[in-house]
C-alpha cells in the first residue's frame, strides 16, 4: 500500500506511481471486476493519501486502456467483449506486420542482428520470453502477464520506433485486461495460455518472417476462439 518511506515524506509523483501500479495490478489480476465503479475520493480514502495523486494515478490507467473516466461517475474498470478481443488481435496485427516489414526491409540492406548491442538486447528478450513461457506452462496467469508485457516491450523497442512500441504497448495492456475477464471463468489454466516467446524470437533473429507469421497467426487464432468459447459460458 502506498505511505511513507523509512527517511520521511514520500513525494506526489511517488505516490502517483504506487497507487498506479497496485490498482493495475488489481485490474489485470481480475480483483477489479469488469464495469466496476470507484470515485477518486473512494480510492484516496482506501489509501489514507490526499486526492492529487490518486486523480492522477487513475488519469495515467485511463490512458493506458486498463480505466475508463465517467465525467460524472468517476471511473470504472472496461467490460470486454470477445469481438472487442477480436478488434484488439486485428490491431495488434497490422502494428507487428509494420515491424515485420521493417525488418525485411532492413535484410535487403544488410543490416546486421548481430551486431554486438542488437545481439544483446535479444538475448535479454529471449530470457524474459522463457520466463514467459514458464508461467504459461505452470499457468501462472500473473506471473506472465508481467513477463508477457516485458516481452513484447522490449522486442518492438527492436525496431527502433517508440510510437510503436508505445502503442503496442497500450494494445497489449487492453486485451490482457479483456483475457483476465474471460480466463476467471477457468480454474486451471494450464494448457490454455501462450508460450511460444522464444519460438518467435529465434524465428525473427533468424530474419524468418515467414515463420514469426505463422506462429503469430496460431497464436492468434488460437487466442481468440478461447476467449469466444469462454464468452458464451
Amino acid at each position: 500500500m502506498p505511505g511513507s518511506t523509512g527517511n520521511g515524506a514520500v513525494t506526489r509523483s511517488t505516490l502517483r506511481q504506487q497507487i498506479a501500479d497496485a490498482l493495475r495490478d488489481e485490474v489485470l489480476g481480475g480483483r477489479l471486476q469488469p464495469g466496476q465503479e470507484f470515485t477518486v475520493k473512494e480510492i484516496a480514502e482506501q489509501y489514507g493519501v490526499s486526492a492529487t495523486p490518486v486523480r492522477e494515478a487513475l488519469v495515467d490507467l485511463s490512458a493506458q486502456g486498463l480505466l475508463e473516466a465517467d465525467q460524472h461517475r468517476g471511473f470504472r474498470v472496461p467490460e470486454y467483449s470477445a469481438a472487442d478481443y477480436r478488434g484488439m488481435i486485428e490491431a495488434r496485427s497490422l502494428i507487428i506486420e509494420g515491424m515485420f516489414i521493417a525488418l525485411d526491409a532492413g535484410r535487403q540492406s544488410h543490416q546486421n542482428f548481430e551486431e554486438p548491442r542488437v545481439a544483446a538486447a535479444i538475448a535479454g528478450v529471449r530470457r524474459r520470453g522463457e520466463e514467459a513461457q514458464r508461467a504459461a506452462s505452470a499457468g501462472d496467469l500473473t506471473v506472465l502477464i508481467g513477463y508477457d508485457l516485458r516481452f513484447w516491450r522490449e522486442l518492438s523497442a527492436l525496431f527502433g520506433n517508440p510510437y510503436l512500441t508505445d502503442f503496442l504497448h497500450r494494445l497489449r495492456v487492453q486485451s490482457w485486461v479483456c483475457t483476465v475477464q474471460h480466463l476467471r471463468r477457468l480454474s486451471d489454466l494450464r494448457g490454455c495460455l501462450w508460450s511460444g516467446h522464444t519460438e518467435l524470437v529465434d524465428a525473427l533473429y533468424a530474419r524468418d518472417t515467414d515463420a514469426a507469421r505463422v506462429i503469430l497467426a496460431a497464436y492468434n487464432d488460437e487466442s481468440i476462439g478461447l476467449i469466444e468459447r469462454l464468452a458464451t459460458r
